[in-house]
């Protein structure tokens, strides 16, 4: 059986540097996506949408090892898309009125017909609430500029400030969502530990 770590494939992306802002180009890449809005901390919508697509993710995952194919790969990590329709709201923190796209990266070999057939086998199963809410969509930040941030999500301000400023620095302007990658299992990482990538594209 092969084993794919893509992580370190896409070391790049996944695994940026804790001590610098750096550039990347981020290629087109398929995601498992589901929108929503509020405070994540506090919405339910938010923790159904990890539940449903951490459960597509695992479920793929494992009719790949099982199949024709019979490649071993550690699923993904969580990754979201934060904006507001007000982003002075967004800078001050006020979470109730965020909008977020939740996600999970899906190898190359997950194709449309497995992806049908995961979201039948959890329907039967499991048949979570936000089931019908998840798409597959073909995603490209092009140029971007990103860190890792260590430490809780409510001290990530700094980072954030940091990668913008590096992005004006090099003639660039913002484009797109903000855009962060959570590295760490929170229910189990002490938050102090937390590694999140912050991610900004530009232009």
């Amino acid at each position: 059986m092969k084993t794919i770590d893509y992580k370190k494939e896409l070391k790049q992306l996944y695994q940026p540097s804790t001590k610098e802002v750096v550039r990347v180009e981020v290629p087109a890449m398929n995601y498992l996506m589901l929108d929503g809005e509020g405070d994540p901390n506090t919405s339910q919508a938010f923790a159904d949408a990890v539940e449903v697509l951490f459960s597509l993710s695992y479920t793929l995952k494992f009719m790949v090892k099982k199949g024709v194919l019979a490649i071993d790969y550690g699923v993904m990590p969580l990754e979201g898309l934060w904006w507001a329709d007000d982003m002075s709201a967004f800078a001050v923190g006020d979470k109730a009125d965020w909008k977020w796209t939740a996600m999970i990266m899906q190898p190359e070999v997950i194709t449309g017909d497995l992806v049908a057939a995961a979201f039948e086998n959890v329907r039967k199963k499991k048949n979570p609430a936000a089931l019908a809410k998840v798409r597959i969509e073909s995603f490209a930040e092009g140029l971007c500029a990103q860190t890792m941030h260590i430490g809780p999500f409510s001290e990530e301000g700094p980072t954030i400030e940091k990668v913008h400023a590096f992005i004006e620095a090099n003639g660039f302007k913002r484009s797109g969502k903000h855009h962060e990658i959570y590295l760490s299992d929170i229910r189990k990482a002490a938050p102090e530990k937390w590694k999140t990538v912050v991610r900004q594209p530009m232009k």
